[in-house]
């Protein structure tokens, strides 16, 4: 069944204008912070700064927007917090013990830029500075409670670290569907969830609401992971902003190398039809969100 692109001409005006709400967000924030080293903040600049695609982040936005008509001030701090953790994961995820690479967002890696435990102690910065500005930014103590449990969940051993540990794993091994969807939807997908899930919160969304919005965001998640899987492959690294190939030099457990290109493209487009239905509910209300899909699937970088 094909896929029909909803007309929202607005949608990378609308994708502009998030980004746009997000940088201003995480520049005010770390404005704010007192006592941090002054290298250690140029660090923290520094990776938060690259020109990212700012997807999860811009994805709070657009749940809350959707919920409440618009974006509100716990949404921008909770889209804040989400693409701290975000950059955590990959300040971490390119240094020599991991995937040892040397560019990101078309810009050499923290490592790279400052050195080896500069960029652990940024990544650790991060991640403990995303719960520190939910704690001090959200205004009702309530949905911070839920916001903390949300993100530490989809970030956390069980989440996006479990699905880190098993694509170290899955490294030179036979691989198998299984254990692509299990790296996959801890690596990638849960964090898309979370995002989904937090704006929702957010905007103070029915359970139902909460609920759909959040299996949205992990489908359109695992579909991202597979387009980074084929991008991989077919991809510069110029286009990329980071290093092509990796995958396969370092012999990861990926769609294509599993199922090949073709089959991976098809379980893409199965996910993004699952990911459009799943806003029925919510009429022409979700257009952006379905551009977005879309989108994800007809990205080259």
């Amino acid at each position: 069944m094909p896929l029909s692109r909803p007309a929202y001409p607005d949608f990378n005006t609308s994708l502009t204008e998030k980004v746009q709400i997000v940088n201003e967000t995480l520049s005010r924030l770390l404005a704010q912070q007192r006592g941090v080293p002054e290298e250690l903040h140029k660090a923290l600049t520094y990776a938060l700064s690259g020109p990212g695609k700012r997807i999860r982040s811009a994805l709070v936005l657009w749940c809350c927007g959707l919920i409440a008509g618009q974006d509100n001030a716990n949404a921008r701090i909770a889209a804040a917090a989400v693409e701290m953790v975000h950059t955590y994961s990959l300040v971490h995820d390119d240094l020599p013990a991991m995937d040892d690479d040397d560019l990101r967002r078309g810009r050499p890696t923290c490592h790279r830029a400052f050195d080896e435990a500069t960029a652990i102690l940024t990544g650790d910065g991060l991640l403990t500075l995303a719960f520190e500005v939910l704690a001090d930014g959200i205004s009702d103590p309530v949905l911070v409670v839920k916001l903390v449990g949300e993100l530490a969940r989809a970030a956390g051993p069980a989440g996006m670290i479990a699905g880190q540990v098993a694509d170290l794993e899955a490294e030179h091994a036979v691989g198998s569907v299984p254990i692509l969807e299990y790296i996959h939807t801890n690596k990638t997908a849960k964090m898309f969830r979370c995002a989904a899930t937090m704006g929702a919160l957010c905007g103070g969304a029915s359970t139902g609401q909460v609920e759909a919005l959040g299996q949205y965001g992990l489908k359109i998640g695992l579909g991202f992971q597979i387009a980074d899987d084929i991008l991989d492959v077919s991809g510069s690294s110029e286009q990329l902003g980071k290093t092509a190939g990796k995958d396969v030099k370092a012999a990861k457990c990926t769609y294509p190398a599993v199922v090949g290109i073709e089959r991976a493209k098809e379980l893409e487009h199965k996910l993004a039809l699952e990911a459009v239905a799943l806003l029925e509910p919510f009429g022409k209300s979700a257009d952006v969100l379905r551009q977005l899909t879309m989108a994800l699937l007809d990205r080259d970088k």
